[in-house]
């Protein structure tokens, strides 16, 4: 890539949840407007404050950062016009395919003919999305983990029809971020999410068995393999409920060996959904 790796100007997030907040985070971070649309004015205010709460965070981190610069380019509302004048658009919403398929349409819709449009799918065919866009030569994956703020790396998946200077163009916005891009091409699950769910279902299965508890089958890979955290503990970062979508989306797509333990329907059906819930399979008092 020959280009200088810069952040788009403005960019558009449509859900403005613990992902979406993250991924507006990221951005202001680099430099870039964006706009947060959400479904109606409470859960845009709700967004609105969790982005402003988050770049406090960071400033507190980093002195040389100004709050108030930072922030004034940030805006969160319903009115999916405000997509009309950015370069970029990531879809966050729900794993779900329906919500998504009406969550792209809007976009799309609103946004100039020349801007990038993106899933933040973890599972979710790239190619089928695509085939229901306008420009699907202008369609990607952007994944991005949770947390984003933490996290150095972001799945970008390469649909059949994506430009290869799309797909380029959107490593160097990643890089401007200060995070890590891989290029994948579109497949079931993609890499990351197919490795991370297979290795958090068998987890679920052990504990379901009785074979050790939470805590230690997560220092079994924490300490045995030096992962950075539990198949378990990331399970409720991440969140159950993910975990379970992007489970059977990958069982209907690959089969059985990706079907979802019992324990994770029934923890989903509690509402034990991990850290956004206070309780999943640990307990957390942090603020939510």
């Amino acid at each position: 890539m020959s280009e200088t790796a810069k952040a788009p100007r403005g960019v558009g997030v449509l859900g403005g949840g613990r992902m979406g907040a993250g991924i507006a985070h990221a951005f202001l971070l680099a430099g870039s407007h964006v706009s947060v649309v959400e479904r109606d004015a409470a859960s845009a205010d709700a967004a609105l404050a969790r982005v402003s709460d988050s770049i406090r965070r960071s400033v507190e981190r980093d002195l040389s950062l100004q709050e108030t610069e930072i922030i004034g380019r940030l805006t969160a509302g319903r009115d999916i016009a405000a997509f009309a004048d950015v370069d970029l658009v990531i879809e966050a919403v729900p794993e779900d395919r329906e919500l998504k398929e009406q969550a792209l349409a809007r976009a799309e819709a609103a946004m100039p003919a020349h801007a990038t449009l993106a899933s933040n799918t973890s599972s979710i065919s790239i190619d089928d999305l695509a085939a229901n866009r306008v420009r699907p030569e202008l369609f990607l994956g952007l994944h991005f983990f949770n947390p984003v703020p933490a996290s150095a790396l972001v799945e970008i998946v390469h649909g059949t029809a994506t430009d290869a200077a799309v797909t380029d163009r959107a490593g160097l916005w990643v890089t401007a971020l200060g995070k890590t891009p891989i290029v994948v091409s579109d497949s079931p699950g993609f890499a990351s999410s197919r490795l991370g769910v297979m290795l958090g279902l068998e987890a679920i299965r052990m504990l379901e068995e009785g074979v050790a508890s939470a805590a230690d089958i997560d220092a079994a890979m924490t300490l045995g393999y030096r992962h950075p955290m539990g198949p378990l503990r990331t399970t409720d970062i991440v969140g159950l409920d993910v975990r379970l979508g992007i489970a059977e989306e990958l069982e209907r797509a690959l089969g059985a060996r990706f079907a979802p333990p019992d324990l994770l329907r029934r923890m989903v059906a509690e509402g034990r959904l991990g850290r956004k819930s206070g309780e999943g399979f640990y307990a957390w008092n942090e603020e939510r």
